[in-house]
């Protein structure tokens, strides 16, 4: 299956399931991590073909996701002396995506890169969109690039290794996807064997089906809003409080997903008292987080600390804190105008 990324000068295509052989009359750098090379590296080779291929890895996690290892991979490239039409590949989750995209968009001003995700996040979320970057001390991917790759190649087959949090992981950003933009799909996304699902049993077109709802809707969002001025911030659902949480924990306790899933229920639980969504509509969404075995809570120490890094959010404007809420099932929306209060409020439910 094939969907297209309609942008203007940047249109380009996501295979779902459709790797078959690649060839480049180039230099082609692969940028990957050691459990995944141990993985899925010798099929990817398997398949491609290029001058010369360089491969390196860097180490797994959010907490690597810096400007130490930026700079690892940028001279990694140097020292295989890439030209400016050399093709980098990110093959890996959505660290790998994030950097490997950043690299690309920096390397002698700009080289040509593709998404090969290994991840059920990164399929749905992370490789489609050009959103590429890196984290520091003050927050999460605050340094970074809008820059599209050239394709994206989504492989049911490389989620079978996967274990039960990172796909619970990315199923998150598939339920953020449905509550924003389609409520039809928690229709779905309830049916699914839950069981089958986290322990990498369920039918290939199970995973095929999430990849391809997901990409569709984004892609739509993109092509109305390829650098996140207003509809693809919507894409942001429960992300305002997961990377405080992300932050705050150091990028070492939860996955990003998880973090989104509890981002997500925060959220919730501030336009409950808003009376954006009711009890009923609360209730659901958190009950099908926590049936793929997501946490919906975590402990603040300290609220106004709390607080305070909110206003890093690259979403904010003019001093004034966005959010993003579901303004009923299938409906998000932007709001700007909270006040403080209601938002303390929040935070001490979960203190």
């Amino acid at each position: 299956m094939q969907i297209k990324v309609n942008l203007k000068e940047n249109a380009y295509q996501v295979y779902i399931d459709e790797l078959e052989n690649l060839e480049f009359n180039t230099k082609v750098f692969i940028l990957s991590n050691p459990k995944i090379s141990g993985l899925h590296l010798k099929t990817l080779l398997s398949k491609l073909k290029a001058q010369e291929i360089f491969i390196a890895t860097i180490k797994d996690g959010e907490e690597y996701k810096n400007l130490s290892t930026l700079e690892e991979i940028l001279n990694q490239m140097f020292n295989s002396k890439l030209d400016r039409k050399s093709i980098l590949i990110s093959f890996g989750g959505g660290v790998i995506s994030d950097m490997g995209g950043f690299a690309a968009s920096v390397y002698k001003r700009g080289i040509d890169f593709i998404n090969i995700p290994t991840t059920l996040l990164a399929c749905v979320d992370a490789a489609v969109g050009g959103k590429t970057g890196i984290n520091n001390s003050f927050g999460k991917n605050l340094i970074g690039t809008f820059y599209q790759p050239k394709a994206v190649y989504c492989e049911s087959e490389f989620l079978r290794t996967l274990g039960e949090r990172e796909l619970a992981a990315g199923m998150a950003e598939f339920i953020k996807m449905a509550v924003i933009f389609d409520k039809n799909l928690l229709d779905f996304i309830e049916s699914i064997d839950e069981k089958a699902f986290l322990n990498a049993r369920c039918e290939n077109e199970i995973f095929s089906k999430i990849i391809a709802k997901s990409v569709e809707l984004k892609a739509k969002v993109v092509e109305q809003d390829e650098k996140e001025s207003h509809l693809r911030m919507l894409l942001n659902y429960g992300h305002t409080f997961a990377h405080v949480i992300e932050n705050l924990t150091k990028y070492s306790v939860y996955l990003h997903g998880e973090a989104v899933a509890i981002g997500m229920n925060m959220a919730n639980r501030l336009a409950l008292n808003l009376k954006l969504l009711n009890e009923k509509e609360c209730d659901r969404i958190e009950r099908i987080l926590k049936k793929f075995n997501l946490p919906t809570h975590y402990k603040i120490d300290n609220v106004d600390a709390f607080y305070e890094v909110f206003f890093m959010d690259k979403k904010n404007s003019n001093q004034k804190l966005n959010f993003i809420l579901a303004d009923s099932l299938g409906k998000g929306l932007i709001k700007s105008d909270i006040d403080p209060k209601d938002i303390i409020k929040i935070l001490k439910e979960f203190s």
